[in-house]
């Protein structure tokens, strides 16, 4: 249930009523807009009668929002998040951001990337330390030692880490190395502990969809992370799993559009895990950006060839340097056409 509060209202009748309702054994959402200030009442609101709210001289309307997921649900929140990933990069409400590098952490080869990517035009830097692979006996990652490689380049460069987390014993490692955003892969999308402990921090979170969810279970799972109170929630679509073999997953490039719809949380498209292939991967990242994302995150790697995962979906600098140059002009295009309307 949502509550719209009148424009004339003060903080101090804002106060009493955001009290009033949490007395009742109800927790609060206050989103404060340009235009107008919601406030979402969560629990089981079959229990509070909207008349009373209603009756209330601040309380301009109620309305019953029945999507399970509430706090990441447009209705209670109708502006854009922004999203600050350190080092001044924000994304969303706006904000356009890539996120480049290898897919896993390598050594020294990671510095000459990240630098490579920077140069291209890329603002925050991914890179894999743990690693979930389909088979037990492929390579998993450098793990601490990663991290440390990984942070390193960041401050060297001025680059928000981007990395991904697979257990929730090891969430304070990542806290303790300093990581600006911890990664849930798709494996891990529908892990409910690990969705509930990286809630219990402050650091931005990119969820990436899982291999067969639906938009809603995506939702729900940002959902748990919000309920902990981490409200740093971003989304992620990488492709799913359907009938068609020709490519790694089947990019659902409606769900951008759609994302947006549902929620305020930033919209990441993953163009690499959704193709598998390098001579795909740029043409679907120049559809996410048409369709309104609002940072993609693209595997780049010195030698694909050589590299110790998912070099077939890797562009090489070179490539990525010249997709940043089209992904500009989409940009640009979109953008003008948008504020034309």
């Amino acid at each position: 249930m949502i509550a719209v509060v009148r424009e004339s209202a003060t903080p101090e009748q804002l106060d009493h009523l955001v009290s009033w309702i949490e007395d009742r054994g109800f927790r609060t959402n206050v989103s404060q807009g340009a235009s107008e200030t919601i406030i979402g009442i969560i629990g089981d609101t079959t229990r509070i009668d909207p008349f009373i709210l209603e009756s209330m001289d601040i309380v301009d309307r109620v309305q019953r929002v029945s999507e399970p997921y509430k706090l990441a649900n447009r209705k209670f929140h109708p502006e854009d998040t922004v999203v600050d990933c350190g080092h001044g990069v924000l994304v969303g409400g706006g904000s356009f951001q890539v996120i480049a590098g290898p897919c896993s952490v390598e050594g020294d080869n990671l510095i000459k990337i990240a630098r490579a990517v920077k140069a291209a035009g890329a603002t925050m830097l991914r890179g894999g330390a743990f690693k979930p692979r389909t088979s037990p006996y492929t390579s998993q990652g450098m793990g601490a030692e990663g991290l440390d490689l990984l942070m390193e380049a960041g401050e060297e460069l001025g680059m928000p880490v981007v990395t991904e987390v697979m257990d929730p014993r090891d969430v304070q490692l990542f806290l303790d190395k300093g990581v600006n955003v911890m990664q849930i892969g798709a494996r891990n999308a529908q892990n409910f502990s690990l969705l509930r402990e990286v809630g219990k921090t402050n650091v931005p979170v990119l969820l990436k969809r899982g291999m067969s969810e639906t938009i809603d279970e995506l939702l729900m799972g940002a959902e748990y992370v919000m309920s902990e109170g981490n409200a740093n929630v971003m989304l992620c679509e990488r492709g799913i799993r359907t009938f068609e073999t020709r490519t790694r997953n089947t990019f659902d490039v409606n769900a951008i559009p759609v994302l947006h719809h549902l929620t305020h949380l930033p919209v990441i498209g993953d163009p690499s895990h959704a193709t598998g292939y390098t001579r795909y991967v740029r043409s679907a990242a120049y559809a996410a950006v048409a369709a309104g994302a609002d940072a993609l995150e693209i595997e780049v790697h010195d030698c694909p060839a050589k590299a110790w995962s998912d070099g077939a979906q890797a562009l090489t600098p070179e490539q990525f340097s010249d997709a940043m140059r089209r992904i500009a002009l989409i940009r640009e295009a979109v953008v003008a056409s948008v504020e034309e309307a």
